[in-house]
């Protein structure tokens, strides 16, 4: 048996645990643990693990995990979150961190969170075929894969069946189509507010449902209303939660750099979890 202090945030209705790996104070299969901590009726709950590593290059190292286990591409709204953490640990405004092999920076203004990500890249428009309806959507990298697809552009019977149904099933087939295979993908279901302002839902690869909102999922909404309706930075993402990411970004032609995050990120509670592997 093994007692872990963890923390529990949440970045703009995401949520996460997150626990203080540094110094290899826990020698733990993040794997076992992340499913069993993330469940949301024998565990913590969350969308996530979040881990803090020691690194020789910046001010730590995050690692993340999905809520099924399965070790997780680079989350936005997760790097936010461990970002404050240690932000608030060593009580600074500004703070790096490495995350997949790349340099990522964070600062606090006010009670917000702003996170420098990766540039997008491998952009490109598709259209695929679920339940004999066709469904176009541009795919996009933004240190994890996502596809955008925009509501208007789904046909009447499709829309209905997001309004009476959610997207959790059509947002499943999608993330598990044949053209996104082996690795599948994350799938954002867009709607255009007005001028620079969209919404968004998405379905999460590894938490195999809707969350109530995705940093990189925001960002890669942000980019495709800039390719497809001409959007200007910045651009303002209301997720499920209610809350409101803003995307920051530099456009010239159709590259794309300069990405910034920015949204809330907080501390809900900590505590102890008693884990053992035969759990």
């Amino acid at each position: 048996m093994i007692d872990i202090d963890f923390v529990k945030m949440s970045g703009a209705g995401n949520d996460f645990i997150l626990i203080d790996n540094r110094g290899n104070r826990y020698t733990i299969d993040w794997n076992e643990l992340a499913p069993i901590i993330s469940d949301r009726r024998y565990g913590v709950g969350a969308d996530g693990l979040l881990i803090v590593e020691d690194s020789v290059k910046t001010d730590f190292r995050m690692k993340y995990y999905n809520s099924d286990g399965s070790f997780g591409g680079m989350c936005g709204n997760g790097g936010r979150c461990i970002a404050l953490y240690i932000m608030n640990d060593h009580k600074k405004s500004e703070i790096k961190f490495e995350a997949l092999d790349y340099i990522y920076s964070a600062k606090q203004i006010d009670n917000n969170v702003i996170l420098r990500m990766k540039s997008p890249k491998d952009i490109t428009s598709n259209i695929i075929n679920i339940s004999d309806e066709i469904i176009p959507l541009l795919s996009i990298d933004t240190g994890a894969p996502h596809v955008v697809i925009f509501q208007k552009d789904l046909s009447p019977k499709l829309r209905k069946i997001i309004q009476v149904q959610g997207i959790k099933n059509i947002g499943s087939q999608i993330r598990q189509h044949h053209a996104f295979q082996p690795s599948g993908t994350n799938v954002n279901f867009v709607d255009i507010l007005d001028a620079n302002r969209i919404s968004m839902r998405t379905y999460e690869r590894g938490v195999e449902d809707e969350t109530l909102a995705c940093g990189t999922g925001a960002i890669a909404s942000a980019i495709a209303s800039s390719i497809n309706n001409n959007f200007a930075s910045p651009v303002e993402v209301k997720a499920r939660s209610g809350e409101t990411l803003t995307i920051r970004f530099r456009r010239e032609y159709e590259e794309f750099s300069e990405i910034e995050l920015i949204g809330s990120a907080k501390k809900i509670f900590h505590g102890r979890f008693s884990f053992q592997d035969n759990y």
